[in-house]
């Protein structure tokens, strides 16, 4: 499916987890909103969708955990201007003993439209190792408890297929 088939609705109805207003700083030389900074509210909406799960800093800190992005895909569909109002909506794709994949959708609330897509492959991390080790068991039933509910969902993601947890 594209991206540009599901319906907002279907969007809006997934877990908001980001919104900001774009500023002056984000304008390019061609008078949009410069691609670095798609990946930046990306970016920042991530860690909302993993303290959902109960990854938060308090936890990584009592842990020493933490995570890394293994993987990702940035789709860009619609322009995004000064003074727009984004949103950022989380659907988990899969997961794994180590791994999520998930998706990030960016709609322009102000302009009523879907402007990027965004695809991720994180792994939880022991930050004493620095390697990748599996979730514990009360953040992987919290994972599971979403991703059984997106499952679920009546739409298939539009994801790339050529990533997975």
């Amino acid at each position: 499916m594209k991206p540009s088939a599901v319906p907002l609705e279907a969007i809006r109805a997934l877990p908001a987890i980001f919104r900001q207003t774009i500023p002056e700083t984000y304008q390019d030389e061609n008078g949009h909103m410069n691609m670095r900074w798609y990946l930046a509210l990306f970016d920042d909406a991530g860690y909302p969708l993993v303290a959902s799960f109960g990854l938060t800093e308090d936890f990584h800190a009592q842990h020493g955990s933490g995570g890394y992005d293994l993987e990702h895909h940035l789709h860009y569909l619609r322009e995004v201007m000064v003074g727009d109002t984004v949103t950022i909506y989380a659907r988990l794709l899969g997961r794994s003993a180590k791994r999520i994949h998930y998706m990030m959708f960016m709609v322009n609330e102000t302009r009523g439209a879907l402007a990027a897509t965004f695809e991720c492959v994180n792994s939880f991390a022991d930050m004493r190792a620095r390697r990748t080790a599996p979730y514990p068991p009360e953040i992987a039933a919290h994972i599971d408890v979403v991703l059984s509910a997106h499952q679920a969902l009546d739409w298939a993601a539009p994801a790339s297929g050529i990533m997975s947890a």
